[in-house]
């Protein structure tokens, strides 16, 4: 793997063994200090449409209001029911596995929701913090390999993240961030997609958005968002679904919002208020 893109990060987004590569840029302050607060320019169509928008949305309610007869209630709940039910991205699934190994998720049904369960979540694992320490990238893909797959498996990812690739992102041969900075590395899975599924072996996409970086004022690697999908490889072993492999690519990635960028104490606050998820869908 090799790890020398031009923000010293390598091929951070392949440590889950593909060949895609994610990297988002921030916006530049002027001297570049991407924490200077710089703030993308409001399209003026965007704030046309916004414009146009408010004031439709308060002739409908004038509307609504003035509607006379029937049971207000009822009708507030129907609509609401009938707005849950054909919801398009709705989130969807059964109640959460119980089981657990360590932080990682386990017990997964064996049908297609479970294997879909059984991808993010594993994603989430692979794309941990916890990857770019040995003892605990070790725990991690023992939990979650399959037997027959773990040496490959775990051969691989010790290569990725060498000492050399700790040391060009900033980080100690252990993983350790530099004093007075906070490492960042979180994948957050936005959905999923079955290639394809038999009662043993599943093949399934995991869409993701990411986090990366250093915090701190003096980083010369900020912490940046990214988008990428994860391909899991799976096999039912015993209870449970199993990694055999795992690759990555770019994308689909969104146009960027028109958000102000956060400072370094602001996101190394929110890193550290707000715990990661144990369980996705």
């Amino acid at each position: 793997m090799s790890h020398d893109d031009e923000h010293g990060f390598g091929d951070r987004m392949d440590r889950v063994g593909g060949s895609g590569q994610t990297r988002t840029r921030l916006p530049e302050a002027p001297g570049g200090d991407v924490y200077g607060g710089a703030r993308r320019p409001v399209r003026n169509s965007r704030g046309m449409a916004a414009v146009v928008g408010v004031v439709a949305l308060l002739i409908a309610a004038i509307a609504f209001a003035n509607r006379g007869g029937g049971d207000d209630t009822a009708a507030t709940e129907g609509a609401g029911t009938k707005r849950a039910e054909s919801g398009p991205t709705a989130a969807t699934g059964v109640k959460p596995v119980e089981g657990k190994n360590g932080t990682i998720a386990s017990g997964f049904a064996r049908n297609e929701q479970g294997a879909q369960s059984a991808a993010a979540n594993y994603a989430v694992a692979l794309g941990s913090d916890g990857m770019f320490n040995t003892s605990r990238r070790h725990k991690i893909v023992q939990t979650i390999a399959d037997p027959s797959a773990l040496s490959r498996l775990q051969a691989g990812f010790d290569a990725d993240y060498s000492p050399s690739f700790l040391a060009q992102i900033g980080l100690s041969a252990v993983g350790g961030a530099p004093t007075g900075s906070t490492f960042v590395s979180r994948t957050i899975p936005a959905g999923t997609k079955v290639q394809n599924y038999s009662s043993g072996s599943a093949k399934v996409d995991v869409w993701c958005a990411g986090l990366f970086g250093l915090t701190g004022d003096k980083s010369t690697k900020p912490v940046t968002s990214g988008w990428f999908t994860v391909t899991v490889q799976l096999k039912w072993v015993g209870s449970d679904w199993k990694v055999l492999d795992t690759s990555q690519k770019e994308g689909p990635t969104p146009v960027t919002g028109d958000n102000a960028v956060s400072g370094s104490d602001e996101i190394s606050g929110a890193v550290n208020e707000f715990g990661g998820f144990t369980y996705a869908r």
